[in-house]
């Protein structure tokens, strides 16, 4: 497969879609809290991005080679699980960390991110893992700028993440976006400083590293989706949808009530 390179028409089809996609996660936030379901929160978000923004929930029976259609909408992993959590009739509890993840189809383009939420009181600990992921997740995104090299965006967040006590995921990774939903390249959260791909201009990728209290390693949990660790240590995830501009990159999952950019340091 080939890197596709988005025209300004084409961006400004991925701004729509990755700024839908976050005011999905702002519509949600004010009912992610104790007693609430995930069940609940996919049928709000898919009545949201279907009855209000006339779009498609990407998740919704997408199906991989060896996968199964995946049954809900938007993807929810709570505390030890690391991507791809199916929504169900578990209800969030004070305490638990959740990440929600949201892809809206419009007018064929794709817009993919995640935050994570910590449901009612969470830890000290549960909150440090959840502000430094952000991080090292905006520190990989301010490594986006023509002549750049993939491995610049991991080798950032690996260090920043290894740094502070925690490991990274390396069996999923961001990826490409556009009218597919995973395209080239493969966005490592781990690597080396002027490997990999070189940036230019036009190409729009995610980055979403997915950060583990204790050791990286992982496991499947049985329902042929959910992935956790193997430790059943906490793990978050953050996500944006990111172009490379002419001078440096566009965060296009932003919305309103977006979290604001955490860069220090970077």
């Amino acid at each position: 497969m080939t890197i596709t390179f988005k025209s300004a028409a084409d961006i400004d089809g991925m701004r729509l879609a990755g700024r839908l996609a976050s005011e999905v996660l702002d519509m949600l936030t004010p009912h992610v809290k104790p007693g609430v379901t995930t069940n609940w929160l996919d049928q709000l978000a898919h009545d949201h991005i279907v009855n209000v923004q006339h779009g498609t929930p990407a998740p919704l029976n997408y199906a991989p080679p060896g996968y199964t259609p995946y049954p809900k909408s938007i993807c929810t992993s709570i505390n030890h699980q690391i991507c791809h959590g199916i929504p169900n009739d578990r209800a969030l509890k004070s305490g638990d960390i959740v990440n929600i993840d949201v892809t809206v189809i419009k007018d064929g383009w794709h817009g993919d991110t995640s935050r994570m939420f910590v449901v009612g009181e969470g830890s000290i600990a549960a909150k440090r893992l959840c502000r430094m992921t952000y991080e090292a997740m905006w520190r990989g995104i301010a490594r986006v700028r023509p002549g750049a090299r993939l491995g610049d965006i991991g080798h950032t967040i690996q260090t920043f993440a290894e740094g502070n006590g925690f490991s990274v995921v390396r069996e999923f990774c961001g990826h490409g976006i556009g009218r597919k939903f995973h395209e080239e390249p493969q966005v490592l959260h781990y690597g080396k400083p002027g490997t990999l791909d070189e940036l230019v201009p036009g190409m729009v990728f995610t980055i979403e590293p997915m950060i583990n209290a204790g050791k990286r390693d992982i496991r499947e949990a049985g329902d042929g989706w959910t992935i956790v660790t193997k430790d059943r240590s906490l793990s978050a995830q953050w996500e944006h949808t990111v172009l490379v501009t002419e001078t440096g990159y566009e965060v296009l999952t932003v919305s309103a009530d977006s979290p604001p950019p955490a860069l220090a340091g970077a």
